[in-house]
């Protein structure tokens, strides 16, 4: 399996990433931090990959993405990409950002425009091959605006139904759309906070990506009960859920 792997240095994409070098699966890593992806890329080959190629990439500087794509591209040579995986992001500080047009801009840019823009680029190339994957790992939180984090929320709706118009369109083309909606995952993007029942470890999300991947569904929440607990979420009366600081 041929994987592209975009954000190769969060938690999620690290243990994804393992499981399919397991699998020996080539994988080509895309990532920000150089060092780490020379680590990554040793861990990778020992755990089992068929081979692993990198290539650090500044996600905020957009005119570089088609380098990078043109970099994965020529790693697999005439073979076609199985997978696409987009797995970056940050967690803005809600107040700031609120006070903040400059910060808010960047936290949007990060986790909504900069996936769009990968988007825009990888789709012409998995329409000319004719199959494939493009898997995004979005959020619950764009499931509805909640007071603590809708900076972070409105990126990750941009997304959703960004991927949602975007499944109906490469239908005919044999791509197929997974939107990946983790719950509390942690990791050290959300180290600063305690951590309760609800939350998962990297592990666990990408044993269950590697399912909904595999399955080819079309929306996935990770773990599955937060599909319940959004459910009851959205179905909270406005009136009521603008008073709630949860």
């Amino acid at each position: 399996m041929n994987i592209l792997l975009i954000g190769a240095g969060s938690a999620i994409a690290t243990a994804v990433a393992r499981r399919y070098a397991a699998q020996h699966s080539s994988l080509f890593l895309i990532a920000r931090n150089g060092s780490r992806l020379a680590l990554q890329q040793q861990d990778l080959l020992v755990r089992g990959a068929a081979r692993v190629g990198t290539r650090v990439l500044d996600l905020l500087n957009h005119e570089e993405y088609e380098t990078a794509i043109n970099a994965a591209t020529e790693f697999f040579d005439e073979e076609d990409i199985d997978l696409v995986l987009i797995c970056h992001g940050s967690l803005p500080d809600q107040e700031a950002a609120e006070q903040d047009f400059d910060l808010a801009r960047r936290e949007i840019d990060i986790n909504g425009l900069s996936v769009i823009s990968l988007l825009t680029r990888l789709t012409p190339y998995l329409k000319a091959q004719g199959r494939g994957m493009l898997a995004v790992v979005t959020s619950v939180a764009g499931d509805r605006g909640r007071q603590p984090n809708f900076v972070y929320g409105a990126a990750k709706a941009l997304v959703s139904t960004y991927l949602q118009g975007l499944r109906g369109k490469l239908l005919p083309y044999g791509v197929d759309v997974l939107d990946i909606r983790p719950g509390l995952v942690d990791s050290p993007m959300t180290q600063q906070f305690d951590k309760g029942l609800l939350w998962s470890s990297p592990e666990l999300v990408a044993r269950q990506i590697e399912k909904a991947i595999r399955r080819k569904r079309h929306t996935v929440y990770v773990p599955g009960y937060w599909r319940l607990i959004m459910a009851v979420v959205r179905s909270i009366p406005e009136a009521v859920f603008k008073r709630l600081k949860f």
